[in-house]
């Protein structure tokens, strides 16, 4: 078991190319992943990484000793998984990849965990694009189109957006009719950290998008501060609508301009094609399937 302990330690190392980060997603310290590889490195008799002040790096040795490594403890998930699917339980550590929206989505997650508690969920909230292979994730949920067609994918839902603002700013600034009135006014951007650019208000006259160069008076690469600088007063924001549900029933944000907004996004849940779906895997992605458009809509 303590080789088995090992290899993991040194699987983590070399995915994630960073002692540090390995040593977080194990729970131990990047100290104590060096240890463990110096005394790997030492039983085998050959040097695994090339470590400097700033990168870590296989060797030739490495690189072949990762990808033996890979093929045993995808044996032992494929024994784990022909136990499960014998006793019907799925269980086991589950790695999901989500975007940042996805912490508004705890909900529908912690209902899997009370429903699974034999899974350890182990969940990466990100807007970057992952490789799942590469990474090691066993399923991400994303939303947009699907850009990877060597992906499974299952289509969970569609939600819309709203422009937003608080009561006070309304009172204090006007509330526009036409999308044109929000260039006089605040506005509150996301950028995706992924490219950089910020995320469009998709707002059409007559079936036609409108090309605004809307003020950007604060801009912001996760939308939860975005929600909370509306609800204060700072200025109109767009968002999913299920992001902001609950300010919008308790009357905190007020959305404008409705009738020029009917862009819709998609929730999807992708997962490595051409490999046997583990149970864990399966029970994830049908209970997503069942409960998070629900969350979706209802906020």
């Amino acid at each position: 078991m303590d080789r088995l302990g090992s290899l993991n330690t040194f699987v983590q190392a070399a995915e994630l190319r960073n002692f540090t980060s390995a040593g977080r997603r194990l729970g131990i310290s990047s100290s104590a992943v060096g240890k463990t590889i110096a005394r790997l490195e030492e039983r085998l008799g050959v040097r695994l990484f090339v470590r400097s002040t700033r990168s870590v790096t296989l060797t030739a040795e490495g690189q072949a000793f990762l990808e033996r490594c890979r093929r045993i403890f995808a044996e032992i998930e494929a024994a784990e998984a022909e136990m499960a699917q014998s006793n019907g339980v799925p269980a086991g550590r589950l790695r999901v990849s989500m975007p940042l929206t996805g912490m508004l989505l705890t909900p529908a997650i912690s209902a899997f965990a009370v429903a699974h508690p034999n899974i350890e969920l182990d969940i990466d909230f990100s807007d970057r694009l992952v490789d799942i292979v590469e990474e090691g994730f066993d399923v991400v949920l994303r939303t947009g189109a699907a850009a990877d067609s060597t992906l499974m994918t299952r289509v969970l839902g569609t939600y819309s957006y709203v422009i937003v603002a608080s009561p006070d700013y309304l009172a204090r600034a006007g509330t526009p009719t036409e999308p044109e009135g929000l260039l006089s006014h605040a506005c509150l951007h996301h950028r995706w950290s992924t490219t950089g650019k910020l995320e469009g208000w998709r707002l059409k006259r007559d079936g036609a998008y409108l090309d605004l160069a809307l003020p950007t008076t604060l801009i912001c690469s996760t939308i939860e501060p975005l929600i909370e600088m509306a609800e204060r007063g700072l200025g109109f924001t767009a968002m999913p609508v299920f992001a902001v549900r609950r300010q919008l029933d308790e009357g905190r944000l007020v959305s404008v301009l409705d009738r020029y907004l009917d862009d819709v996004g998609t929730f999807r849940m992708m997962w490595p094609a051409g490999r046997q779906l583990l149970p864990r895997v399966r029970a994830f992605v049908n209970f997503m399937g069942e409960h998070l458009f629900a969350e979706i809509r209802q906020g």
